[in-house]
């Protein structure tokens, strides 16, 4: 689980900003927005939300967190590549400043911290903490950029053979992180087998308006990892008329024109033409409509049918495992009906999972006994052009109160991330 992430000079983040799911002492929706992870004397939230205007920032902190997620498990493969980052642009220094991430999370009843800090060229410096109560080093990585050459040394309490710190050190370039290093090396290392797994497997990649899930979810229900019952239960609830899915697999012969417009690589395509077709598969949907059934493709629905069916796949895995869900605009082609009842099916039946989500809808804010303060975050860009992260919860009781209303303070400006719109008049030409 996540327990906070922070980011420095990253596209339009210049300052250091914190996203935080460590809640409040308050107890209000306890049971619904808060985990208490197993092994931890701490509480955490389900739920984090970001509000704010256009360009503001929300999507670039969930771009933040997949690079950190890249960084970790996709390491590059040659000295002479180049790590595709941006720094903030609207300064005279910070394009030629280092990028800074840092991420508490928890993971195999164990807490960890990890930062790092990077350029274009290469990680710079890299430390990996854990907590057994108290806070220990793992790993300390610094990077001599005249030599490009990873230096590694580690913790007292951690027990490394010299062979597999060399072939660590090996395999961790110098624009490679070292859990980037670990991942192509055959050693043991629990911690650091923790550590990675969670980027892996806790943390997923963003999930866009754009993103297609068809194949994922589809993949997901034939292998077991996401129960069909409850996908048809979900939409059933959420008012689709939906009785049944059916997936119908065939195998199509392969030539070299429908190869050659595969997305995919080089040995992928060999392997396929070696094989001599493609499984391709069919996903339709069983209406009932007075006492009779029809089927509809996928392609056939609608986009919010289709948003839907991906997101009640999700909440199946979100129930059922343990993972860190970032969306972006949770609420794309979504009617505000569903976009409650996805997160509350999520909060009501989630017990180890969290979502972070970016939003524009601000009618959520209506409906007080729906969400805590310290769930809500708005970002909003300051005079230098840079986002600024904050949460509902920081603002005292001269500003929100208990009765207050939130959607109210919010669509007047008292909150600030509104955009400052001028007047409708165009000037003459």
């Amino acid at each position: 689980m996540i327990i906070s992430f922070s980011a420095k000079n990253f596209r339009s983040i210049k300052k250091r900003i914190t996203l935080s799911f460590e809640p409040e002492n308050s107890k209000d929706l306890e049971s619904s927005f808060i985990v208490h992870p197993k092994g931890a004397k701490f509480r955490l939230l389900k739920i984090g939300l970001i509000f704010g205007a256009n360009a503001s920032g929300k999507t670039t902190i969930l771009d933040a967190l997949d690079f950190l997620r890249n960084l970790a498990t996709n390491p590059l493969e040659k000295k002479s590549d180049q790590l595709d980052v941006s720094p903030f642009l609207f300064d005279k220094e910070t394009p030629k400043e280092n990028t800074f991430f840092s991420i508490d999370f928890f993971q195999n009843e164990k807490k960890f911290r990890y930062e790092v800090t990077f350029n274009n060229k290469a990680i710079h410096k890299e430390k990996l903490w854990f907590f057994n109560p108290n806070k220990a080093v793992v790993f300390s990585r610094e990077t001599n950029i005249n030599q490009q050459l990873s230096i590694i040394k580690f913790g007292s309490k951690v027990k490394i053979s010299s062979k597999a710190r060399n072939a660590l050190e090996a395999n961790t370039l110098w624009n490679n992180t070292v859990l980037g290093g670990f991942i192509k090396t055959n050693i043991e290392f629990p911690l650091l087998q923790d550590a990675t797994s969670w980027f892996e497997d806790t943390l997923h990649p963003t999930i866009q308006p754009k993103t297609n899930l068809m194949g994922f979810i589809a993949n997901e229900m034939e292998d077991g990892s996401i129960q069909k019952s409850s996908i048809v239960s979900i939409l059933k609830k959420a008012d689709f008329n939906i009785t049944d899915i059916r997936i119908n697999s065939k195998d199509i012969p392969l030539n070299n024109e429908l190869l050659e417009q595969l997305p995919i690589p080089d040995t992928e395509k060999q392997k396929l033409m070696e094989k001599g077709s493609i499984i391709a598969k069919e996903l339709l949907f069983v209406h009932s409509v007075q006492g009779h059934q029809y089927e509809l493709s996928y392609d056939d629905e609608s986009a919010g049918t289709k948003r839907y069916f991906a997101f009640s796949g999700l909440i199946d895995l979100m129930v059922n495992n343990r993972i860190v869900l970032p969306i972006d605009e949770l609420e794309a082609s979504l009617h505000p009906d569903l976009l409650k009842h996805f997160l509350l099916t999520f909060l009501m039946n989630s017990t180890e999972s969290q979502l972070i989500a970016t939003s524009h809808f601000r009618e959520f804010l209506l409906e007080r006994d729906l969400f805590r303060n310290d769930c809500i975050w708005f970002t909003e860009r300051d005079s230098d052009g840079s986002t600024d992260l904050f949460s509902l919860a920081d603002f005292d009781t001269t500003v929100v109160r208990d009765k207050s209303s939130i959607y109210n303070a919010y669509k007047i400006g008292k909150l600030g991330a509104t955009p400052d719109l001028k007047d409708y008049y165009m000037e003459a030409q």
